[in-house]
């Protein structure tokens, strides 16, 4: 199975902090953004990862990330040349997808809560069945977002994109289980009022198909959209909060690799070698120390 994180965009609504850097790139907390849907990916299993970004913001991307053989995984990169909506980052990644089954996740959505890795497991085994799986979580402002609505046996009745009138506060999140033919009916769309290929409009061929699929990520669960300055105070405020109350870290991205089986210690412990001595390349030596 493939995996797909859209990092392109220009940021706009984080200027001046963007003009010369993706926002993919800046810090949440203790690590950039971008670590956080790679590790969604990796969790699901994800060993080849796309990375779609801006011509100007590539090389910063490959400077940061490399091959991935440092996390057990492989990067590809891929330019989008102007943002022309998510269901694009499908196109796009055609070549790449070669008709496997693919997770597509946003670059500035960061996930944290009970029972994510299974419900993750579970999405990439049925998009192997050919079913997708798109992940709904409850907003305050509902008419901002993709919204759900369910029939009387909580099967998805209709997404509506940005409804003027929404009928539930279920908001799709930025992160999609795509089956096989996630590229081929992306082909299809046309552009939308405001220029885009919808996501909402994909997803709605597959819930014509009767293959769609939704996780509730229900209470004590956290989804953050990180696209505005405050969402991004937030989002690092919410991530120290939790590794300095547990004494984790939330995506790092070499222990993850070492959990999942990517890497082992030896080969991790090579890698740490390049890396100076901080909080959190310290972290990653004593989740080393203490793996069995």
């Amino acid at each position: 199975m493939k995996g797909i994180v859209l990092a392109a965009g220009s940021g706009t609504r984080l200027y001046p902090s963007t003009i010369a850097i993706s926002k993919q790139l800046l810090p949440i907390y203790d690590k950039p953004m971008i670590y956080y849907p790679i590790s969604v990916l990796m969790l699901a299993g994800i060993k080849d990862i796309l990375i779609i970004t801006t011509p100007q913001d590539i090389e910063n991307f490959k400077k940061l990330l490399g091959d991935g053989s440092q996390f057990g995984i492989n990067f590809t990169y891929k330019i989008q040349n102007s943002p022309d909506g998510i269901a694009q980052a499908l196109t796009l990644g055609e070549d790449f997808i070669k008709n496997e089954p693919c997770a597509l996740i946003l670059g500035d959505n960061i996930f944290y809560g009970p029972g994510f890795t299974g419900m993750l497991k579970n999405a990439a085994k049925n998009a192997k069945k050919g079913f997708t799986t798109i992940f709904a979580h409850q907003v305050k402002n509902p008419e901002r977002f993709g919204i759900v609505e369910f029939d009387n046996n909580k099967c998805i009745k209709s997404i509506v994109e940005k409804p003027k009138k929404p009928k539930t506060n279920y908001a799709v999140t930025g992160l999609y289980f795509y089956d096989k033919n996630a590229a081929k009916y992306a082909k299809t769309l046309k552009p939308s009022k405001r220029g885009e290929l919808e996501i909402t409009d994909l997803n709605n061929i597959y819930l014509n198909k009767k293959t769609l699929k939704v996780e509730i990520l229900g209470r004590g669960f956290t989804w953050l959209d990180t696209g505005l300055p405050k969402a991004l105070l937030d989002a690092g405020s919410y991530i120290r909060a939790i590794e300095e109350n547990q004494g984790i870290k939330i995506a790092c991205l070499e222990e993850i690799a070492l959990r999942m089986g990517f890497l082992n210690k030896s080969s991790i412990n090579k890698t740490l070698k390049h890396y100076p001595d901080n909080d959190y390349y310290n972290y990653v030596k004593e989740v080393l120390n203490s793996y069995s």
